[in-house]
């Protein structure tokens, strides 16, 4: 007995234009009769009584009759709930690149006469001929596809006035689990340079002595339209604490390891890196921060770690360190332990470094000494500065987060911020700015929530607070074009955020409305530290002992100062004072502002009667 199966298979239309036949698949299932069994024969017959049991009355005194009896009747169906989860489909890339083949035995593709002699044969078969004249009306098509121009395209797209009331929200992509049934936190995330594709994640337990001896040292490169399974697994020597996309080779991946040492790897040779610094040259604790530096080759880059040192490296050759910077500002041999770095491309000789103590040093590699390398010291926060970050469009300007707030600082002022947000009930654990919006920061907290800062609407409050996760988050990164954010728990799990356009488009006015910002707190800062360091300077004076003779001198000279203001000789005021100018430029540019908003307002119509 043979049983034929026949499929036909009709793919659909080619986008190019192209169509191909319908193929069909046969394939014949032969089996032997008696291997099917006994053949089933139904009928349609009458019912047959196979028992009757009648009531047997010697059974009645055994019981009582129940009087009155009562039954309880719902009157509403009963349901029952169940489950399913189907189980996730795991996908694998497979690929071949076929250079060259398929030449029949008798000809060497390496001998070119023989190469030659076989085209023109094949050249003059007409099947040839006919296939190459089918291809090419498909070739010509899709060039012509390629050619036509699009009449509808908005070459100068501008944000509409509907968009621009949006609401700000956003909305959970996808959640990336740690794959180990240890689970770690996310230390670092950094993304893909080229577009938003895939992001690179190290995985570590930084809580001192409470790693498992079996707990695993591997980190993982995910792709965002995969999150059952990672893209690719970085095998590193020790648990990787940070990591860092090379912007120049996109296949290039730098980390700082617990055990101190860096590790670079290549995407395209495997998942071991191909380079590691020697344990005696590298830092003695583990690197919280690395970072790519701007430079022709793009191998250069820099490090900090808790042990005080910043190492700048060269990684074409990771046996030393190319420079050493101790990070200690005050020259008294007690070294400031470094958190977190940050660099800006257009600043090449800059850097900026938060510290384990709270303090923020702002340093410059042009420095002749160490205490000229560290310029700047700010205050910074009540514990570790966990996140570092110079504004993307205003690079003077620079956010940290750190104890239970964040703030925002400018390179002028040393004392205290600008900007600043009220201390929170839960720790504030990460934070960076949006790279397409100059007025939005994001800032992650310890109870998993994630807050929106808008500071051209509210600059002491955030105007939306996500619920991300149960844990605490521990790193957060933003994507270049704004849309995709990655936020890391300390539960291992990654989640993708993706914000709408009010969060990620900016507006026509908010570059300006920023510098305007910016520019009116630190000035009102200045106003503020100068009126502080008076009233210290007049508590000062009046606590300081005067002998007759100064005082003496002093009136002296106040009584020739008012003869020459009298006399109109010579100077009457001394030379203005720079904090006095700091002031008046203040209040000038609050009374522009007053200006501006009157011009703006529309004027009052003659019919309206005069208060």
């Amino acid at each position: 007995t043979r049983t034929h199966a026949r499929t036909s298979y009709t793919p659909a239309h080619d986008p190019c234009g192209a169509t191909s036949a319908t193929m069909e698949i046969v394939h014949v299932y032969q089996k032997q009769r008696r291997e099917f069994g006994r053949q089933c024969l139904f009928s349609d017959r009458h019912a047959q009584l196979i028992a009757d049991i009648a009531p047997d009355v010697s059974l009645r005194d055994d019981y009582m009759d129940r009087d009155p009896a009562e039954a309880v009747i719902q009157n509403a169906p009963e349901f029952s709930e169940h489950e399913v989860n189907t189980e996730r489909s795991e996908k694998a890339d497979r690929g071949m690149n076929h250079a060259e083949g398929g030449w029949p035995k008798d000809v060497d593709p390496n001998e070119a006469e023989q190469v030659a002699r076989y085209r023109k044969k094949a050249e003059k078969d007409e099947v040839y001929q006919q296939a190459v004249v089918n291809l090419g009306r498909d070739v010509m098509h899709c060039l012509k596809q390629n050619s036509a121009l699009d009449i509808y395209e908005d070459f100068f797209p501008e944000q509409s006035e509907a968009e621009s009331l949006e609401a700000p929200s956003s909305r959970i992509v996808n959640i990336f689990k740690d794959p180990e049934e240890i689970k770690r936190s996310i230390s670092c995330i950094s993304w893909f340079p080229d577009g938003a594709s895939k992001f690179a994640a190290a995985y570590s337990v930084l809580e001192f002595q409470k790693a498992p001896a079996s707990v695993s040292l591997d980190s993982y490169i995910w792709d965002v339209e995969r999150p059952t399974k990672p893209d690719m697994t970085l095998l590193p020597s020790s648990p990787l604490v940070s990591l860092a996309y090379n912007p120049k080779d996109v296949h290039v991946i730098i980390g700082g390891q617990y055990n101190g040492q860096i590790a670079v790897w290549d995407t395209r040779k495997g998942s071991r890196p191909y380079e590691t610094s020697p344990i005696e040259k590298s830092h003695r604790d583990p690197v919280h921060s690395v970072k790519f530096l701007q430079s022709k080759t793009g191998t250069d880059c820099f490090s900090t770690s808790t042990d005080g040192q910043v190492l700048w490296w060269d990684i074409r050759k990771l046996t030393e360190p190319t420079e050493t910077l101790l990070l200690d500002p005050q020259q008294n041999g007690r070294a400031l332990g470094g958190i977190v770095l940050d660099y800006e491309s257009t600043m090449p000789t800059k850097f900026m470094v938060g510290t384990e103590q709270g303090q923020i040093i702002n340093g410059n590699r042009k420095g002749k000494t160490a205490a000229d390398k560290l310029a700047a010291v700010y205050p910074g926060h009540l514990g570790p500065v966990y996140s570092l970050q110079r504004h993307p469009f205003y690079p003077k300007y620079f956010l940290s987060v750190g104890d239970w707030s964040s703030r925002v600082w400018c390179e002028d002022l040393k004392d205290s911020g600008i900007l600043w947000t009220k201390y929170q009930s839960k720790l504030v654990t990460c934070g960076t700015w949006s790279p397409s919006r100059p007025g939005v920061a994001y800032v992650g907290k310890a109870n998993g929530t994630l807050d929106v800062m808008d500071y051209t609407l509210r600059p002491y409050e955030p105007i939306l607070t996500i619920d991300v996760t149960d844990s605490a988050l521990s790193a957060l990164q933003v994507q270049s074009q704004g849309k995709a954010i990655a936020c890391g728990s300390r539960a291992g799990n990654i989640v993708l955020v993706e914000a709408n356009n009010a969060l990620s488009v900016p507006s026509r006015s908010e570059k300006a409305t920023m510098l305007s910002l910016f520019e009116r707190e630190t000035n009102r800062e200045k106003v503020l530290a100068s009126r502080q360091r008076e009233l210290a300077l007049k508590q000062g004076k009046s606590k300081r002992p005067q002998s007759g003779r100064a005082t003496s001198a002093r009136a002296t000279s106040a009584r020739a100062g008012s003869a020459k203001s009298k006399d109109g000789g010579g100077d009457g005021e001394e030379e203005e004072d720079p904090i006095a100018a700091a002031e008046r430029a203040f209040w000038d540019s609050v009374q522009a502002a007053k200006d501006k908003r009157a011009k703006a307002a529309p004027a009052p119509s003659p019919e309206a009667p005069a208060n």
